[in-house]
């Protein structure tokens, strides 16, 4: 009868055996008081040493599963099998609108599905294979020896000490006064960003952004109820007057801002800007909340400094970032980093929802950034993506028909095409010729940009950016005319 015991490479054999021997119990296939094969017998039927099936009974045994007589063999126990009458519950019709609305907002869901072997366009995620894997194994073992006990248990909720202090350090080299300033650890920028509009009071329930801005921003910010009122972005930045327009009119209870490397637009904002929109913002009494967006992917140019820096001694921008674009996304770190007294308060709300972030991964990170193995990292990086941004940038302007195009640096380039074209239809038209990109349409405030899209190309070869991009320009002179 246990002919159906299949093994499986790579996982201990005493294991596998006790949770099929598991299974047949508590689905009541083995009953109470059967006796089971003797070690011997079972070894043999299945082909295993008899040391595996002893250890599989002690542990069945150890777990209340199964009982020894002596001299006769293991035995099964009574386990509860038995089931209640079962009923079908309808669980869309018990979807909260917030529920409902994620899943309409839910790109990955309702996009254009992605086949294999396809150019896609749609990531702006790091490319894998410039990840520094044998330095974090580094990285890892050397902060395993120093307190592998401490980073395995449970941490704090404001998030692990060294990692916070060598953020505070980072962001006053940066030019930010941390004087009274304090960092709260998240689960990346998304978890950041929830936190801080699900603490902060929706008194006008009305924020201010950059018209694009970034998808991710925008579904939280439709989820917590707001209003949003979008800013055109102008290629130094967004359109001035038009911030001082709309503060005149409405009241905000804060405003949300990518200054470097915008997503999606990709637009660094100039310092003069910088400076009249923290002039404007003070002046209306308005908070900020800063995206850090790749401000590390800065191929030429002076430094800017980030809107936190422009603020000097003031306490009204709250930072967030994460290092998810540039070094390891799989790790989910990001940071806040405010006023102490709204740290405080911040640092309650992520211990009610997830107790913490996983102190093994920001110990690991802090020991990585700590060894100085980022600053090796991020100069290999800037100069392959570097490579890939120009030539991004020269197949565009060759091979594409458009009207406007942005992108400073980062891993991303945004495309404004004639109006005529519908970017939704031109996207199923590439796709089936195996090419994908992300439509602009989806990153505006007011539904606006149809004829948008995005070109992020930080994971494709060289190759495929040229071949894609060509393809892209093709499918538009093909299907709506044009010259380039």
């Amino acid at each position: 009868m246990f002919n159906d015991f299949k093994l499986n490479q790579g996982r201990p054999v005493y294991i596998q055996l006790k949770e099929y021997l598991k299974r047949m119990i508590t689905n009541g296939h083995l009953l109470e008081n059967q006796k089971l094969p003797s070690t011997r017998e079972l070894s043999v039927s299945l082909a295993i040493s008899r040391n595996t099936v002893l250890t599989a009974y002690a542990d069945l045994e150890q777990e209340g599963l199964i009982y020894a007589v002596k001299g006769k063999g293991n035995f099964v126990k009574s386990v509860e099998t038995s089931k209640t009458p079962s009923i079908e519950v309808n669980w869309q019709e018990k979807m909260s609108e917030q529920a409902l609305l994620a899943e309409n907002l839910d790109l990955m869901k309702h996009g254009v599905r992605r086949r294999n072997q396809m150019i896609s366009f749609n990531s702006i995620a790091p490319d894998e294979k410039l990840f520094d894997v044998e330095n974090f194994k580094r990285a890892f073992l050397n902060r395993m020896a120093i307190e592998g006990d401490i980073v395995l248990n449970y941490g704090y909720a404001k998030g692990y000490k060294p990692l916070i202090e060598f953020l505070l350090h980072y962001m006053e080299v940066k030019g930010v006064d941390i004087k009274d300033k304090d960092i709260l650890i998240t689960n990346g920028f998304t978890e950041g960003l929830d936190i801080i509009l699900s603490s902060l009071n929706k008194k006008n329930g009305r924020i201010i952004c950059e018209n694009p801005t970034h998808h991710s921003a925008l579904k939280l910010f439709r989820m917590h109820g707001y209003d949003i009122d979008g800013i055109d972005m102008e290629d130094d930045g967004m359109d001035i007057s038009m911030l001082q327009s709309l503060l005149t009119k409405n009241n905000y209870d804060f405003a949300y801002l990518i200054p470097s490397y915008h997503n999606p637009t990709g637009i660094v904002t100039s310092s003069e800007k910088r400076k009249k929109m923290m002039e404007l913002f003070s002046a209306y009494q308005v908070p900020i909340v800063e995206d850090g967006f790749n401000e590390e992917l800065r191929y030429s140019g002076a430094h800017l400094a980030p809107l936190a820096a422009f603020a000097g001694s003031g306490n009204n921008v709250i930072y967030t970032s994460s290092f998810s674009k540039i070094l390891f996304p799989g790790l989910r770190v990001g940071w806040v980093l405010a006023d102490k007294d709204l740290i405080y308060y911040l640092e309650s709300m992520k211990r009610a929802r997830t107790i913490h972030t996983s102190t093994l991964d920001q110990a690991v990170l802090y020991q990585y950034l700590h060894d100085g193995y980022f600053e090796k990292y991020i100069k290999k990086a800037r100069s392959v993506y570097k490579k890939k941004y120009e030539l991004a940038l020269t197949s565009s302007k060759r091979y594409i028909p458009m009207k406007r195009i942005t992108g400073d640096g980062g891993l991303h380039l945004f495309i404004e095409l004639d109006d005529k074209i519908d970017a939704r239809e031109l996207l199923n038209k590439c796709s089936q010729k195996g090419v994908f990109f992300s439509l602009g349409n989806d990153f505006y405030t007011d539904d606006n940009g149809k004829h948008t899209l995005r070109l992020g190309f930080s994971r494709l070869k060289e190759e495929e950016i040229s071949s894609g991009i060509k393809l892209i320009g093709q499918t538009i002179k093909e299907h709506y005319g044009g010259e380039r």
